[in-house]
């Protein structure tokens, strides 16, 4: 953070190419920085999380906790797991 910190601190002045040559980072990612700083300030020098905010396509929670204890509790094949859950409706062609 402190060396993107310098970075918006320079580009104050000078023009975003220039520091990010000297810098040794590309133009676009100083542009990244110095346009999030002027958005959010300090707040937007921290990094941020890659996960998506919501998965709407997310699988439920309830497959997940049948997979996981077939999987442990009778070490079933992926196969044997797509037709267990197949049974209980869920599956390509079933809707969840």
């Amino acid at each position: 953070m402190e060396g993107r910190r310098r970075l918006v601190e320079r580009c104050k002045n000078r023009p975003i190419a220039h520091v990010a040559a000297e810098m040794g980072i590309s133009r676009a990612y100083a542009s990244k920085w110095v346009n999030r700083w002027r958005r959010h300030g300090d707040a937007g020098l921290q990094d941020r999380a890659s996960t998506p905010h919501r998965s709407p396509q997310a699988t439920p929670t309830w497959v997940i906790e049948h997979i996981e204890t077939w999987r442990r509790a009778h070490t079933w094949s992926a196969q044997r797991i797509t037709d267990e859950l197949a049974d209980l409706g869920y599956g390509s062609t079933a809707a969840p």
